[in-house]
């Protein structure tokens, strides 16, 4: 017998467009119904695209017509894009932060290229080119900025109830890092992210800012889902390292940015080479492998970053090198991208 139960189990073979989980997991089943040999189910489409509405109608008729005594399949959606009173627009939900000009996400495909790093350097090389500039650390799981940026306090709620962020070298901070006990780790579910995240963006008092970078953690999951859908980013900044391994995860990311309309701002090559004492240039993650992935995907080319001992120490001392030693090699580099970002 064909129950809602049952229905669920046949809709998670249903993958949302574009990821690699499915429509249940994302929780877009509001309703299933069976009776007489029709199965009739309700999706929140309400951020979708026309075209992948049509596909999981698709795939979740399918399914649900594979399951023994399912003569005929219903889908209502009636918060599809094009359908709901705020017009066509599929992200119609987003909303920008007040007072912030322009929010940039800073991504990987995946774990360990340095992204954390470059975000952290990036937002102090805007604050010293004088742009009123904020970051937020977007991986609730894993949060480095509190100990890359030198900060370890809580932040304090402001009159208006909001939450006001933590300052160092001129740039504003947020993390979950800040209201968290020492080591106490995030054992949480997908929707507990989500409201971080929402909390985050509208819930703190970022006052006026012309940048606020987010520090995505890697993959294409709930965390970058979440904030594509709340606010309108500007742009999205991808890191990588020279060799394939990273690169060739590093290219779903880009496909993430562009099947959530997000700009592509451009590409940074992390730990490029690495240059001995005695001068010989040592290509550990082999050379060039971002640049050339850069022009693949005809997006700009932003700089790459070499392996400075300087980099890891500033990190790990909470000091970024661009605000440890400004006229260093190190520095210039991260100088230099901010310089093409803007």
């Amino acid at each position: 017998m064909v129950t809602e139960e049952s229905i669920k189990q046949a809709l998670k073979a249903v993958k949302y467009p574009g990821f690699s989980r499915d429509i249940i997991s994302f929780g877009l089943l509001k309703k299933a119904e069976y009776r007489e040999g029709t199965a009739e189910i309700t999706l929140d489409l309400s951020n979708a695209k026309p075209e992948a509405i049509r596909q999981i109608q698709e795939e979740a008729t399918a399914a649900l017509k594979a399951l023994p005594g399912v003569a005929e399949v219903r889908i209502e959606t009636p918060a599809a894009a094009g359908q709901t009173a705020r017009g066509p627009n599929p992200w119609a939900n987003q909303n920008r932060v007040a007072g912030v000009k322009r929010i940039i996400a800073v991504a990987s495909g995946k774990g360990g290229v340095g992204k954390s790093t470059v975000s952290v350097n990036l937002a102090c090389a805007l604050a010293r080119l004088g742009k009123a500039t904020g970051l937020l650390d977007c991986d609730i799981y894993g949060p480095s900025i509190p100990l890359m940026m030198g900060v370890n306090q809580r932040p304090v709620i402001s009159e208006e109830e909001k939450m006001v962020p933590l300052v160092n070298y001129g740039v504003k901070l947020m993390s979950i890092g800040f209201l968290l006990d020492g080591d106490t780790p995030v054992i949480w579910r997908g929707p507990m992210i989500v409201n971080a995240i929402q909390q985050f963006l509208g819930s703190v008092a970022w006052g006026e800012l012309d940048y606020l970078l987010v520090d995505l953690p890697p993959g294409t999951g709930d965390a970058q889902l979440t904030l594509c859908q709340t606010v309108p980013l500007d742009g999205g900044v991808v890191v990588t390292t020279p060799q394939e391994a990273s690169l060739g995860v590093v290219r779903k990311g880009i496909n993430m940015f562009t099947k959530l309309n997000v700009p592509i701002l451009g590409l940074v090559e992390n730990m490029s080479y690495f240059e001995a004492p005695g001068g010989q240039r040592v290509e550990i993650f082999g050379h060039g492998g971002g640049r050339e992935e850069a022009a693949r995907q005809q997006i700009p080319f932003l700089g790459e970053i070499p392996i400075f001992t300087a980099i890891r120490i500033g990190g790990d001392q909470g000091v970024p090198v661009v605000c440890a030693d400004p006229p260093s090699a190190p520095a210039k580099c991260f100088m230099q991208i901010a310089e093409r970002l803007t």
